[in-house]
């Protein structure tokens, strides 16, 4: 544990309770996209199935078991709650998430660290996030009207990743031979993807005006 680890930690986790926060007290969801929702309840689902044959430390187990039930906390939200669904737009949320899932599952056969059920899970599941942020990215885009705390949301994501980056730079130089080529370039990947929604992020708080994404 380093502090970028932990800082990127703590970051992940207040994006989840700033958008359980925005379901649970306004009772919409409105501008959040549910294909990424349900993404990422899978990639938490094949990463944390060693929760029931490996323990690693308390704070391990306590993270995966937020993360795991906040995932599918909000799917039910957005799909059961009788108010709250009525705020998704189904219309525009239309971004084909198989179509992220299947070239995932295939990357995870061919590139893994064993080839064993769950270190290919595990690889399953960092392709996954990182092209998660997909359809919710597509959604910001065409509805452009971002309200303050999906724009917080969406940002907070992406600062985890990018804090995770700096903690796997901080491990290469203070770590014998720590190499994850894997976990490297999905994160890479991953936070690449936000650096238009950054780059519009900093300028609407710079000038002081609503966020919008170019469509």
């Amino acid at each position: 544990m380093n502090i970028f680890r932990l800082a990127g930690d703590m970051t992940h986790l207040f994006s989840v309770l700033v958008l359980l926060l925005k379901i649970h007290t306004i009772k919409s969801c409105a501008g959040v996209s549910l294909k990424t929702q349900e993404l990422y309840a899978l990639v938490f689902t094949t990463r944390y199935l060693d929760l029931f044959t490996t323990y690693i430390s308390y704070y391990n187990t306590i993270m995966k078991l937020i993360f795991l039930g906040s995932s599918y906390s909000i799917v039910w939200y957005m799909r059961q709650h009788k108010m709250v669904r009525r705020s998704y737009d189904k219309n525009q949320d239309t971004f084909r998430h198989y179509l992220l899932m299947l070239p995932c599952l295939f990357l995870a056969l061919l590139i893994n660290e064993k080839f064993t059920f769950l270190e290919v899970m595990w690889a399953f599941s960092l392709y996954l996030e990182a092209v998660a942020i997909l359809p919710q990215l597509v959604l910001l885009q065409r509805t452009r009207n971002i309200d303050n705390l999906t724009g917080q949301y969406v940002f907070l994501l992406g600062a985890y990743r990018a804090l995770y980056v700096l903690n796997w730079i901080y491990r290469f130089f203070t770590e014998e031979n720590y190499v994850h080529w894997i976990t490297w370039v999905s994160g890479l990947v991953q936070t690449l993807l936000y650096a238009d929604f950054f780059y519009y992020y900093f300028q609407s708080w710079k000038n002081n005006v609503k966020l919008q994404l170019p469509a």
